[in-house]
């Protein structure tokens, strides 16, 4: 476990020596939260409750899930790309030599750079929407644990996508058409569009159940007091869980497919 903690360390040091990159990532989300926080009030007035928030905790939603934008590689900027760029190339077999499991490293480096990333991208945002509006952001410190819980296990599923389309470079050789789709996914399945308790019905019940519920919209009814009962919170954290174990086994299962014959170009 320590090679594993010297990796995400350094995926931590890694992003941490972008500081222009960082300051321009804060500002662009501090705006964009401006954008979609003026959306979102203009929606919340004509539409009170909607979706069973509050206007502020809709403006919370807002601007917690802009501090996590980054973290989770919601729209990019995560390791597949990398990794895709590494199977292209012939390197993927030097990590494959690695006395280390390589989904166990990626996820090490992967926690390292959203540690980072929510940290350093993360925190200005959300200052500067409580500062600009009123937001539903909890006293109970018991309650920040589990939302600290369930982002944790947000971003391994994050995480746990991600590899599959990373690993899917084994046999596509460009992942460039299978990223954009993703992120079109994970925009909208995630809830960073609309919270998804926005969308009624069967379709609303189906998007909830996916694992890209999971990743923002657990963690933030966490936040919001949605699951505030003991049993509710173990059971979105359940939910959370099952996922990471359906996924991580998966993508270990996809693993093991792509390199039992692994065919290196340009290497």
């Amino acid at each position: 476990m320590r090679l594993y903690a010297a990796v995400a360390a350094g995926g931590f040091r890694r992003y941490a020596t972008y500081g222009t990159a960082t300051a321009a990532g804060v500002f662009t989300n501090t705006v964009f939260g401006f954008i979609v926080a003026f959306t979102y009030a203009a929606l919340w007035d004509q539409r009170p409750g909607l979706g069973g928030y509050d206007r502020a905790q809709a403006l919370t939603f807002v601007w917690v899930s802009q501090s996590l934008l980054a973290a989770g590689a919601f729209i990019g900027g995560g390791f597949q790309e990398e990794i895709q760029e590494r199977v292209r190339t012939g390197d993927i077999a030097v990590d494959l030599y690695r006395p280390a499991d390589l989904q166990m490293w990626w996820l090490a480096a992967d926690l390292g750079r959203s540690a980072f990333q929510l940290l350093g991208r993360g925190l200005v945002p959300l200052v500067a929407g409580a500062l600009a509006f009123q937001l539903a952001l909890p006293s109970d410190p018991w309650r920040w644990l589990l939302f600290l819980v369930s982002v944790v296990l947000g971003l391994v599923v994050s995480f746990a996508v991600r590899y599959m389309l990373g690993l899917l470079a084994f046999w596509l050789m460009d992942g460039s058409g299978i990223n954009l789709m993703a992120t079109v996914v994970s925009i909208f399945f995630s809830g960073m569009l609309l919270p998804l308790t926005v969308f009624p019905g069967a379709f609303g019940e189906f998007v909830r159940v996916l694992p890209w519920a999971a990743m923002l919209q657990v963690p933030m009814d966490v936040l919001l007091g949605v699951h505030s009962g003991a049993g509710d919170a173990v059971g979105a954290l359940g939910f959370q869980a099952g996922w990471v174990l359906v996924l991580l086994g998966a993508g270990r299962l996809l693993q093991s497919a792509a390199t039992r014959k692994v065919v290196v170009q340009g290497g």
